[in-house]
């Protein structure tokens, strides 16, 4: 008996996390755009997207991209979100390759494969986050450059409390993605030397959820 209760929240959950939130993440993650371009226009040669999510980057590239791989878990979005994806990546001016897999695991790509590697707002849900980074890491030339934009844990100790206290429902509402992560130390701690970073608050967002770490990192 408690296991037919159990079921039909399991499912309702899954129908929130499949259907509902990536509509909610596509809207919500547009009012950021401004910063893909910032962050992105570093990239050059052969791109590794981890969290490709929409594809909401693949017009904020810069010229001098020969190729795009995304790394997304996800691959069964609604069908509306699914043809504005297919879309945006019909209209990408460079090849775009794209593979449903975790970041946390071995990627299947040699080491120094890649020019660059981006991350934008997803180093906060990856459960094994450095594992991940670890990989990213691997995967990268020596004289590449990793570029990220992420929400993570505040300066504001008073800000970071509250991060603290509201991460486990965070982790409920926003599928794994996690509010009080540290990010320039994760990235440090994967062996990468952070030669730029910006901390701000993005405009019209609480600061628990818009604290922001902006940076170009190298393989050290």
């Amino acid at each position: 008996m408690l296991k037919r209760k159990s079921e039909p929240r399991v499912s309702l959950y899954s129908f929130y996390e499949k259907r509902i939130f990536p509509r909610l993440l596509d809207t919500a993650m547009r009012r950021l755009n401004e910063h893909r371009a910032e962050t992105l226009s570093a990239a050059r040669g052969d791109v590794l997207e981890i969290g490709f999510g929409t594809g909401l980057n693949l017009s904020y590239y810069p010229d001098g991209i020969r190729s795009l791989t995304a790394v997304d878990p996800l691959d069964d979005l609604p069908t509306g979100v699914a043809a504005r994806v297919e879309g945006r990546v019909a209209e990408a001016p460079f090849p775009v390759e794209r593979h449903t897999l975790s970041a946390e695991g071995v990627l299947p790509f040699e080491a120094g494969r890649f020019d660059t590697v981006s991350t934008t707002w997803t180093l906060c849900s990856i459960p094994d986050v450095s594992a991940a980074l670890h990989e990213m890491h691997r995967v990268l030339a020596r004289e590449g450059r990793l570029l990220f934009i992420e929400h993570g844990r505040s300066d504001a100790a008073s800000v970071a409390r509250w991060q603290d206290r509201l991460n486990p429902l965070q982790r409920i509402i926003g599928c794994g993605c996690n509010l009080n992560r540290a990010i320039d130390l994760l990235v440090r701690g994967a062996g990468f030397e952070i030669t730029q970073l910006r901390r701000f608050v993005a405009d019209r967002t609480p600061r628990i959820l818009g604290s922001m770490y902006q940076g170009i990192a190298r393989a050290a």
